[in-house]
């Protein structure tokens, strides 16, 4: 089908800005968000928690990044450790070690021994109450999947954290 002259100029996929120049409907910088990283954008929180009505610094704020890290390796490690006294050092036997150390510690005090030493606890998300067991086993189970646990939301908690219902303070 030609174009007449009589009909209206075909539109192409671009706008005009006001020097004239051709601007395309979607900017590098919308395709680019997730360059900011996990929460970097904070979108529309002012810090981690903040989304969460929490405290920006202090006892019942949200537990930093390297928190978190340094409790992990210290549960990782104790895991080991018992996993090669009483298996061998099995890695299947280390998982399940790991993953008991944290059905139990959270059920139970809502902490774990390297959570504990990195001043830190994990309650239910409003409450602040100790996590009930169906929400730990499915914390430990997605957490023992790693991807996870590494999938930060803009409110700074893991997806295993957010699916659970819990978060991680500082005590």
């Amino acid at each position: 089908m030609a174009h007449r002259a009589s009909d209206p100029a075909p539109r192409d996929r671009s706008e005009r800005d006001a020097a004239g120049r051709a601007e395309p409907l979607i900017s590098r910088a919308d395709l680019a968000g997730w360059i900011d990283g996990p929460g970097g954008g904070r979108a529309g929180g002012r810090w981690p928690g903040d989304l969460l009505g929490l405290p920006e610094h202090g006892p019942a704020s949200m537990a930093t990044a390297a928190r978190r890290a340094g409790a992990l390796m210290i549960d990782w490690a104790l895991a080991l450790v018992v996993s090669n006294l009483a298996f061998g050092g099995d890695a299947i036997a280390t998982l399940l070690v790991f993953a008991a150390m944290h059905v139990v510690g959270l059920t139970l005090l809502a902490t774990t021994v390297g959570k504990a030493l990195c001043r830190i606890q994990v309650v239910r998300e409003g409450t602040g109450g100790t996590a009930p067991v169906h929400r730990v086993l499915i914390r430990t189970a997605l957490l023992c999947l790693v991807l996870p646990a590494v999938v930060v939301g803009p409110d700074g908690r893991g997806m295993h954290d957010r699916v659970a219902g819990t978060v991680e303070l500082h005590m």
